[in-house]
């Protein structure tokens, strides 16, 4: 919002009139000059730091600007791949192996051959190097899982704000460097000869494997010569011109993870490297080099980079307070956070010292430390809205936002290859029964005002299909129920099978068993029964319903029924039709229709499937047929004469923010529509439970609710925008239904 962008750009001191010109946006009545923090002696920044302020302001505004093909910034993409994110790309911006994609990983097949072919040097050069790629990659997917493990790095969060898709996109070539830094070692240890002295030649190789005194001296060249260049090269960055070629891809990052301390363009990881290597060769040329030291350095260095990104403290008020003179050479993740939120102070690399020095120390540095080691920078509350749901397979925990941050950001689908993984991925599972037993954070949103998370069941899918697992399944959603009630959080919604009919009655049963419950359970079915309708065209005179009688097959058919819809519910429980006949309307009942034969929906082109039908069922469908589907999972797509919808789902309000990984099959920023029923629920504000059998005389007023809250169905077919500024499909029959309703 504009309140949002005028506080960014008087925080990094910019011009407001020229900004504002470059945006498209009115000056609400500010002064057009830095903002006196800005200029604050005490930051000493350099002027001609800010002086390409139109520069950044054309970026800011590439960050709001859409492309002519869609609605997605420049900084999205298509699940993944790396985005340009400096102001203007420089020269050798991308690495070189930037078009192979996810086949780079091959560079490390020579390594692997060398050792494999029993072909290693007399320093198993390969095999160690090898071995410092894999810890490096243990290291940053540890660090990765308690970043994102909320339980864990909840409580001493340091920012607010919230990542998403962009910035996993944009820091999707985040191991770049290792590849990089592994090749140009592996270049220094097969030159013949680094240096001469007298007549003898020598080479960066024949190292012991460890020599004490050598990693005193690697300490102490790190923190001399490379921590002072490190210092000016980094101020030299957010000079215009370099700032707008390179370090603003890094900086495009405002909330940082452990691993965007390595999201960096090629020329900058370049400068870093020969910076970097500078203890390594400094300290073989004094005569101390050895094994141990490539692996403290290389991983000690991943390691501080880690966590002045991680955004959450680590280092507790005694440490600081017991020796403070640590807070000289030792960073914080509170410290280097204040870099990227205030861009112009705290350049240093590990050691504050040199910002001490160089008059770039930020003032607030040790009082957002205190705030965020005490838990008070972002304090912890209860959210407003909790959504409920569970793995699908066993891979499927693979896809949890704190386990994978690439292949949660992707709609989960189960490759092949994964298969190797399984073991792991079952032990994964055990060790959740285990060790967590109860329902646990997956991940945090935000839509408007409204706190909003996403919580698990440590179950899979095909648990809750047997019964002898029911009273435990239940006992997890309760024991979560009744701690969010405890807690304040205001609705609870129920996803997927955790609402299931047979398991708890859609939730009736919480509900019953805690009658003095504040909070709202919701299952949310009465919004994905509309979303269901909104795909049935208008028009339609007869329908062909399977799953009749779930909650949802139920409503969906009553709703039809009153509009004047022919019926014909396939079930083989007549009391259960009977029951759906009831609660119809008596002038109504006339277009309910009961068969045990599927044969019976040879002659309808509209089938409302709420289960699975298997290819020779499918066969009894007439050529044409629409299947609308409520089953999970979906129908295989056998009939090519024949159209499929997809599972009711919305997107995502604009103004919805941390949505960073899938809700598992669906799209990005893509929600179930029980999901989306349960956000509506919590907006509107409604002080009814939604459980048990739907109410189907409310589904108009859900989908408008929705639909006035910025909620786009998910359509299988092509779209036409209504008078109120929202869509819906081209005639459907919900629509035209709720126009007459209107």
């Amino acid at each position: 919002n504009k309140g949002s962008w005028t506080a960014l750009l008087r925080r990094c001191g910019l011009d407001w009139s020229r900004a504002a010109k470059s945006l498209g946006l009115t000056p609400p009545g500010v002064r057009g000059e830095c903002c006196a923090e800005a200029r604050a002696a005490r930051f000493r920044a350099p002027v001609e730091m800010w002086k390409g302020a139109d520069r950044v302001a054309t970026w800011v505004k590439a960050l709001r600007t859409t492309k002519s093909e869609g609605n997605s910034s420049i900084f999205s993409s298509k699940y993944g791949a790396a985005q340009k994110a400096a102001v203007t790309p420089g020269l050798l911006y991308e690495f070189p192996w930037e078009p192979l994609g996810g086949a780079k990983y091959v560079l490390f097949l020579p390594f692997l051959y060398i050792i494999a072919a029993g072909l290693d040097d007399s320093d198993s050069w390969a095999f160690h190097m090898m071995g410092i790629v894999a810890l490096r990659y243990l290291q940053a997917q540890f660090w990765h899982f308690i970043s994102r493990n909320h339980a864990i790095s909840g409580k001493t969060r340091v920012q607010a704000r919230l990542v998403d898709f962009a910035q996993v996109d944009r820091e999707a070539n985040w191991d770049d460097y290792i590849i990089l830094q592994l090749y140009v070692a592996t270049a220094v240890h097969m030159l013949p000869w680094l240096y001469c002295y007298q007549g003898t030649c020598y080479g960066y190789r024949d190292f012991p494997m460890f020599h004490g005194k050598g990693l005193l001296q690697l300490l102490l060249i790190h923190a001399g010569p490379t921590e002072l260049i490190y210092y000016w090269l980094h101020r030299a960055l957010h000079g215009h011109s370099l700032y707008a070629k390179y370090h603003s891809h890094h900086h495009a990052s405002f909330v940082t993870e452990p691993i965007s301390g390595s999201a960096h363009p090629f020329m900058e990881h370049l400068m870093y490297t020969i910076n970097f290597a500078i203890p390594l060769v400094g300290t073989w040329l004094v005569g101390g080099a050895s094994i141990t030291m490539l692996y403290t350095y290389l991983l000690g260095f991943d390691l501080m980079n880690i966590i002045g990104h991680c955004n959450f403290e680590i280092f507790p008020v005694w440490f600081f307070k017991a020796f403070p003179f640590m807070k000289y050479l030792i960073y914080t993740p509170s410290f280097h956070s204040l870099h990227h939120s205030r861009v112009h102070t705290n350049f240093c690399l590990f050691m504050p010292i040199y910002d001490y020095l160089g008059g770039t120390l930020d003032a607030k540095s040790w009082d957002l430390y205190f705030k965020a080691a005490e838990g008070t920078a972002v304090p912890e509350r209860a959210p407003d809205a909790i959504f409920l749901g569970h793995g699908m397979d066993v891979l499927s925990v693979f896809h949890l936002p704190f386990l994978s941050r690439s292949f949660s950001a992707k709609p989960y689908k189960t490759q092949p290859w994964m298969y190797v993984l399984w073991p792991l991925a079952l032990n994964l599972l055990i060790a959740m029964r285990v060790f967590v037993g109860k329902v646990f954070v997956s991940d945090k949103h935000r839509l408007g005002k409204l706190e909003l998370q996403t919580w698990v069941t440590p179950a899979c899918a095909i648990e809750f299909f047997f019964k002898g697992q029911w009273t435990r399944i239940n006992s997890y959603i309760e024991d979560a129920i009744v701690k969010a009630d405890k807690a304040g959080v205001k609705v609870f919604g129920l996803g997927a099978l955790n609402k299931n009919e047979a398991l708890n009655g859609g939730g009736a049963l919480f509900v019953k068993n805690n009658p003095h419950l504040k909070m709202r359970v919701v299952h949310g079915n009465t919004l994905t029964a509309a979303a269901v309708l909104q795909k049935i065209p208008a028009g339609t005179k007869a329908a062909f319903i399977l799953g009749a009688t779930s909650k949802l097959g139920r409503a969906i058919s009553l709703y039809l029924a009153v509009r004047g819809v022919k019926c014909t519910l396939l079930t083989l429980s007549k009391e259960r039709f009977d029951k759906v006949v009831e609660d119809c309307p008596k002038e109504f009942r006339g277009n309910l229709v009961r068969t045990e034969k599927i044969s019976d929906g040879s002659s309808v082109r509209t089938w409302v499937v709420g289960r699975f039908l298997t290819n020779k069922e499918q066969e009894n469908a007439p050529g044409g047929t629409t299947f609308h589907q409520f089953v999970v999972p979906m129908l295989p797509e056998v009939r090519r004469d024949c159209n499929y919808t997809n599972m009711p789902a919305f997107k995502l309000p604009v103004e919805a923010q941390g949505f960073k990984s899938c809700e598992m099959t669906m799209d990005r920023r893509h929600v179930h529509a029980c999901h989306a029923g349960a956000l509506v629920h919590a907006l509107e504000g409604w002080e009814n439970h939604e459980v048990g059998p739907i109410d189907w005389e409310r589904i108009d007023a859900v989908w408008l609710a929705a639909r006035k809250n910025g909620f786009e169905l998910v359509s299988d077919e092509p779209w036409i925008q209504l008078s109120s500024g929202s869509k819906s499909p081209s005639g459907s029959m919900g629509s035209s239904c709720m126009e007459e309703n209107n």
